[in-house]
């Protein structure tokens, strides 16, 4: 056998092994049309994406982002350090750092970038500046993109419970005496979940252990918070949010000191090695950002209709907490039957995520609801009454 035919072998094993236990996963390509997608033939309310102000087909959007491809051009060439950055990635970060009330922001081309290259660089600098690793305490249930930045980083993560501050402390304390750089990690919005992070007694406990607080604000960022501005105002060291959920475009970008901004520059090598984001990017971001004043109507009618739907589900016999937020998770269990329920809906008019190891445990696949500003009361309502069927006709 050959080394080309052996690894062909090897691959073809693997990917059976997902078949069989239903984890197995394929693209499938759509057309999407405001809140519709068109897929096998038909149009199907989106329930399922990350959209959840809606502005990624947004006037304005598109607008500022083909007016600043035809003035500027469609790529930055370059990485920000060679001759990338460009006097409208200034522009867009300073308008970032007044969006979050932080002192400086610094763009990234994704989310999971920046979470994957920003912890290595912080444990440099422990390592540096101590001479020990740095200590991260994180969230069990944190996003993978945070879990692979501490592999990246060689460092064994201390992680506490999902949201127990209690197990936090305990941790904290155990390592009191150690002397590199402390970090708390969480999401302030749990992505698969829906709930929320106690982000003042982070802080707290932050303070008492001389820790800095570290926020994920992917799922809060433009949703959440005063004018959008997130969960965490004031009270993190370090902010990452996303530009490609609610604020309807792409791109991540990294709040904080300008110092942590200008240490980033020289040693996160996300950044450093990669090509800054292009022109239509950052106009997409800026026009969404002059958006987010006046948006306190369509994100209270957003909560209001996921309260809504928690209880319907909740008639149904089914458990959403802890949801608090616009991603509602409908726990079936079985990959399988999650995957068949999935369809059922999609068969009457709706998407909906079906959410399988190994993004979360074995035995807890669920449904992944979200809800956006194009979703009518009446489209949830709709939604509720296929959601019946699907689960009476294949949940025994």
């Amino acid at each position: 056998m050959t080394s080309q035919s052996r690894l062909e072998t090897i691959l073809e094993k693997a990917l059976n092994k997902r078949r069989s236990n239903h984890n197995f996963r394929q693209l499938h390509a759509i057309q999407r049309q405001e809140g519709k997608l068109f897929h096998n033939g038909q149009w199907i309310l989106d329930f399922a994406s990350n959209d959840y102000l809606a502005l990624s087909h947004h006037p304005l959007l598109r607008t500022r982002a083909a007016s600043w491809a035809e003035k500027y051009g469609t790529g930055s060439c370059a990485s920000r350090l060679v001759n990338g950055t460009l006097e409208l990635h200034k522009l867009v970060e300073e308008k970032l750092a007044r969006f979050k009330y932080s002192e400086a922001a610094l763009l990234f081309a994704s989310g999971w970038q920046a979470n994957a290259s920003l912890i290595p660089a912080l444990n440099l600098l422990s390592q540096q500046e101590t001479g020990q690793d740095a200590l991260f305490f994180t969230d069990k249930l944190n996003h993978a993109s945070l879990h692979i930045g501490c592999a990246a980083a060689g460092i064994r993560q201390n992680r506490y419970r999902h949201n127990d501050l209690a197990h936090l402390e305990t941790l904290l304390k155990r390592h009191s005496s150690q002397t590199g750089l402390k970090f708390i990690v969480t999401e302030s919005v749990f992505s698969m979940d829906g709930d929320r992070a106690d982000i003042p007694a982070l802080r707290y406990l932050a303070d008492k252990f001389d820790a800095a607080l570290y926020i994920d604000e992917a799922h809060a960022t433009g949703i959440l918070g005063k004018e959008g501005r997130g969960l965490s105002q004031g009270l993190a060291d370090i902010t990452m949010s996303t530009a490609s959920k609610a604020l309807g475009g792409m791109g991540a970008f990294i709040t904080g000191s300008q110092k942590l901004c200008d240490f980033l520059v020289n040693f996160a090598s996300g950044f450093i090695y990669s090509t800054a984001l292009p022109p239509p990017v950052l106009g997409a971001l800026d026009a969404a950002l002059d958006l987010m004043p006046d948006m306190e109507p369509e994100r209270a009618a957003i909560q209001e209709k996921a309260s809504f739907l928690r209880k319907e589900i909740a008639k149904l016999g089914f458990v959403t907490a802890p949801s608090s937020t616009q991603i509602i998770p409908i726990h079936i269990g079985s990959a399988e039957k999650t995957l068949i329920v999935a369809q059922s809906l999609k068969e009457q008019g709706f998407f909906c995520g079906a959410i399988r190891p190994p993004t979360v445990p074995q035995n807890t696949s669920r449904l992944r609801v979200t809800l956006n500003a194009d979703h009518t009361q009446q489209d949830v309502t709709h939604f509720i009454k296929a959601l019946k069927i699907s689960l009476e006709n294949n949940i025994s």
